[in-house]
């Protein structure tokens, strides 16, 4: 690890995984497509032999870090993609496999009693470092204060805030009303025409800051148990103002309703660099009532040193680069305003209609209602570097932060579902989407305990499909968990279909954050799993290139299909490419059309998926990306038992509200990412 992000820096050039880009580049878009390219292609260095195991397919992406020092519009240089390879993850948390940390975790989190003196003493000295993990406070400025921005000296514009994506920022082209937040105070710059914010401010966004916050019920206690970081973005509205986005199950949304019902605006802390395991920290999904500043603090080897900060009641990282200071509004209203609804009333005070962003799912999140933030202090380095990252289609920087926290929270995720032998968030499912669980079972339905177990379990409950397979089958090997789904996994037997809470940022729900989630049982069966009175029997054999052959000549024979790919990468999958894309309600149903006529005649393959236009469905990868994002069970699915078959077809295409099926609605369909 590394005390300050400037040795981090130092590190990466030292072992070549940094470009220096001396050039004048622009945050507006530029910036983004340079990482973007950088972060899919191959790493300088490959990570620990068991992120190559862990990950096989992938771990040699990440490309290297980039420094640009001379952003356009800027004095602080530009650091990105510094945490987007398996190596330079384990570099920034001390040189360590992350399996290597989840077992120092495991041996924490489950202590054997000692059975002698000698043992006693092994286990105080094994207990020991985790006295000094707490926090070190200091009355004294940090270096984060060196240069100090308060009143009128604060102007956020200065600050190489990256426009992502094209559209981040622009509500209307993605089908809102303009002018919803024309006349709210602060928003634009004095000496900035809007023309020009338009062109050169306009959705541009702090994207990997650690945003400190504390519970209203700790406001003066001088050590506040509550002290949270997280990672949410903010977009930039202003001279001095910002909008802050966080979703309502996080911790950060969770203090500002408290400070909501006080009645008071809530003090805010925007903390950019520091330590090396800070940025880590701030993302991951610890158990209730644990700070990630003793996480960080943990992975450091020491406490965080903090300072106070100038202008609010709160504590801030000393060594970071910078410090954003303000109060979050408390009179907004909550999220979930839709200004096209004729009784969304108005947007209301202390609140901004914030978006779209290009997200982590590889679409634009789309615009809602979040508090302002009104800044009262900027404070950084004399020579301050400015971090930032870019989400959007995998692989990108935070990609590997999630495989941290995958390997990392292994050991916790046993104390609560010991049956885990072992899991795998793989890409395609952008996290949330998809997870692969290996256990050893034991009893009938066993899956589904399983499944319903991991329902309930902290953040690991918004996901949104989960193919259980037994211990013989390599969990981290995608085509092997798709075989098991094909050969043990009969459709209308063994899939478990549940009501539940899904992310968010799920834009295929039929309403937001809950629709259908999948549990695939890919577990041999046994007697005792005979659901609905279906018999067992042997394994359904994996189709054969002339099944698949076959099944993608008939496909290419329905009205609107341009192509379909079966390939033995992905056993029993059969994908189909439609004549239809995003927002043409001209082709509204053709999707479940196609698998209709598709079903109607008999096939090998178990798993239909209809795709739009634009989705390269030869890459399997691409094409399980598309059908984890673009379908919700409840609206678009079709289960099928004709023809001597057990089956099961998703439509997957982009939808418009006349895609409606079974009653299900389809909410406001985001584009996909793209630089075109």
């Amino acid at each position: 690890m590394y005390a300050d992000l400037h040795r981090f820096v130092d590190a990466l050039a030292q072992s070549g995984e940094l470009i220096r880009i001396n050039s004048a580049v622009d945050p507006v878009l530029e910036i983004t497509q340079y990482a973007d390219t950088e972060s899919k292609s191959a790493a300088p260095n490959i990570g620990s032999s068991s992120s190559q195991s862990n990950d096989p397919a992938f771990a040699h992406l990440g490309g290297k870090a980039l420094l640009f020092e001379h952003p356009i519009g800027s004095d602080f240089p530009v650091l990105i993609n510094a945490f987007g390879s398996y190596r330079r993850m384990e570099m920034a948390l001390g040189n360590r496999a992350f399996d290597d940390i989840a077992q120092t975790i495991a041996e924490l989190v489950k202590p054997e009693p000692p059975r002698s003196i000698a043992e006693a003493f092994t286990k105080a000295k094994q207990f020991f470092p985790l006295l000094k993990i707490g926090p070190k406070r200091s009355n004294k400025p940090g270096a984060c204060q060196q240069i100090v921005h308060t009143g009128d000296a604060i102007d956020l514009t200065k600050l190489p805030m990256l426009r992502c994506w094209p559209l981040d920022g622009d509500f209307e082209a993605v089908g809102y009303p303009t002018g919803i937040n024309d006349n709210i105070a602060g928003l634009g710059h004095p000496d900035i025409s809007d023309e020009e914010w338009n062109a050169k401010y306009r959705g541009r966004f702090i994207t990997l800051a650690g945003i400190h916050t504390i519970h209203a019920d700790d406001r003066n206690d001088p050590k506040p148990k509550s002290h949270n970081i997280g990672m949410y973005r903010l977009q930039l509205l202003g001279k001095n103002r910002l909008a802050m986005h966080w979703h309502m199950h996080h911790d950060g949304a969770a203090h500002w309703r408290s400070w909501k019902k006080l009645g008071q605006p809530m003090p805010v802390a925007i903390a950019l660099g520091g330590q090396s395991v800070l940025p880590y920290a701030a993302t991951c999904p610890l158990p209730p009532g644990i700070s990630e500043l003793l996480m960080a603090g943990f992975l450091n080897g020491k406490g965080i040193p903090l300072c106070r900060a100038k202008t609010v009641p709160l504590w801030v990282p000393a060594d970071a680069e910078m410090i954003i200071e303000g109060f979050v509004r408390t009179d907004a209203g909550f999220p979930g305003w839709d200004p096209r609804q004729p009784d969304a009333g108005e947007l209301g005070d202390g609140a901004v209609f914030e978006g779209p962003f290009g997200d982590h799912t590889g679409f634009y999140s789309m615009p809602d209602r979040y508090p302002i933030v009104e800044v009262s202090a900027f404070t950084h380095r004399n020579n301050a570097i400015y971090p930032t990252t870019v989400v959007g289609l995998p692989p990108q920087e935070d990609y590997f932060l999630g495989k941290a926290t995958e390997r990392i929270m292994r050991p916790l995720l046993a104390t609560i579902l010991p049956d885990i032998k072992d899991y795998h968030l793989p890409m395609y499912g952008a996290f949330h989407n998809v997870a692969n669980i290996q256990i050893t079972k034991h009893y009938p339905l066993h899956a589904r305990t399983v499944m319903h177990g991991i329902w309930g379990a902290g953040q690991m409950a918004w996901t949104k499909n989960l193919f259980i397979v037994d211990d013989a089958v390599d969990v981290h090997d995608l085509t092997a968990v798709l075989a098991a789904a094909c050969q043990h996994c009969m459709p209308s037997r063994d899939i478990e279909q549940v009501n539940g809470a899904l992310d968010i940022l799920d834009h295929a729900a039929p309403r937001l954050g809950s629709g259908i989630k999948l549990g695939f049982d890919a577990t041999k069966k046994v007697i005792g799993e005979e659901i609905n009175g279906q018999p067992i029997g042997d394994p359904y054999p994996v189709p054969t290139a002339e099944d698949r052959i076959q099944a993608v000549t008939f496909a290419k024979s329905i009205a609107g299909v341009l192509d379909a790919s079966a390939t033995d990468n992905a056993p029993g999958w059969l994908f189909i490419q439609a004549d239809k894309d995003h927002n043409e309600p001209q082709n509204a149903k053709l999707g479940a059309t196609i698998l209709q006529a598709f079903l109607a005649e008999p096939s090998a393959m178990r798993f239909i998926v209809v795709l739009g236009r634009s989705v390269a469905i030869h890459d399997h990868h691409a094409a399980l990306f598309h059908w984890a994002a673009n379908f919700d069970a409840s609206r678009d699915a079709q289960w099928d038992q004709s023809n001597n078959c057990d089956r099961v077809g998703f439509d997957a295409t982009p939808k418009t509200p006349e895609d409606t099926r079974n009653s299900q609605p389809v909410r406001a369909w985001p584009p996909v990412l793209s630089f075109d």
